[in-house]
């Protein structure tokens, strides 16, 4: 049975909350690894934030996931969740929150690249030239970084963030066939396990020697909403929208993160975007555009 009227402008409007909340976040983000060593940072939030992906899914009473599949889900959060936001959290503290965003909204194009090589995606011309412009896009956002001045970007921050896209991307090919299996809470409790695992191991000496009681309760918020509200909250809208409104529907709000946060940033931290920035935002918004759109082309178009 079609949702209602009813439910699809709720649906729609926790859509809006994700999309705000994920744009926030990098705001969020950067305020916080200010304060606290990146590391330390995800070396709390990650493993917090897997225990309340764990409990959620629990309370809704999901059943059981075959150990063999748990186990994939766990490698593979090692993965997408462990070794990307190993990258993102080094790299977006050298960068401004308009590179990072950028940086990560190319993940699609790396996606559907390697899809293609697994012979697991079928691209058509329009695929294709939506990569391209995504891929131009990020060679502006390069070399912004590049010739930066002020502290505020680095060519070091720009490779950290796309190495993390790259590691996203990867995962995102990997995991696919077991979300066609697994409950997608679970798939995404599992893999937060995983990333959990790598976070306290790379963040062990970090998080001991962080004096914790001496922190700023805006410290311990920002704490809070990058694990609650992006990494669980926006998680949850996600996959409601997906199973309700479908994965094109959702994406169309999840494609606007990159502008919200560049906004957001603007107001909060006094990041003013740089033509640069501004070029890459606009091949790479198109190139999303293009490509999300290129689904409904006929093959060989």
């Amino acid at each position: 049975m079609p949702p209602s009227r009813r439910q699809v402008l709720l649906v729609d409007a926790m859509l809006v909350a994700m999309a705000l909340i994920w744009a926030v976040n990098y705001s969020v983000l950067k305020f916080g690894t200010r304060e606290v060593s990146p590391l330390a940072y995800n070396g709390v939030r990650i493993p917090a934030a897997a225990a309340l992906q764990f409990a959620v899914a629990r309370a809704l009473g999901l059943g059981s996931v075959p150990r063999t599949d748990a186990l994939r889900l766990i490698a593979l959060g090692m993965l997408g969740n462990g070794v990307y936001q190993y990258f993102f959290i080094l790299g977006q503290a050298r960068s401004r929150v308009a590179t990072t965003v950028l940086m990560l909204a190319s993940g699609p194009a790396l996606a559907a690249i390697l899809g293609r090589v697994r012979g697991s995606e079928i691209l058509t011309r329009r695929s294709w030239s939506g990569i391209g412009l995504q891929l131009a896009g990020v060679s502006f956002v390069v070399l912004g970084s590049v010739g930066a001045t002020g502290g505020r970007d680095s060519p070091v921050g720009a490779a950290l963030v796309f190495a993390s896209a790259v590691s996203w991307a990867l995962f995102s090919v990997l995991v696919q066939p077991l979300t066609k299996a697994v409950h997608g809470l679970h798939v995404g409790a599992y893999t937060m396990a995983g990333g959990a695992l790598v976070s306290i191991l790379v963040g062990v000496p970090d998080i001991a020697a962080t004096p914790w009681p001496e922190l700023s309760p805006a410290v311990y918020g920002a704490l809070a909403y990058s694990t609650i509200g992006a990494m669980v909250i926006a998680y949850l809208f996600w996959y409601h929208g997906v199973r309700t409104l479908g994965p094109t529907h959702t994406s169309m709000y999840s494609n606007t993160q990159p502008l919200l946060a560049m906004a957001v940033a603007w107001a909060t931290l006094g990041e003013v975007p740089t033509r640069w920035q501004v070029s890459g935002a606009v091949c790479i918004m198109s190139g999303l555009i293009m490509a999300r759109t290129a689904a409904h082309e006929p093959e060989g178009g």
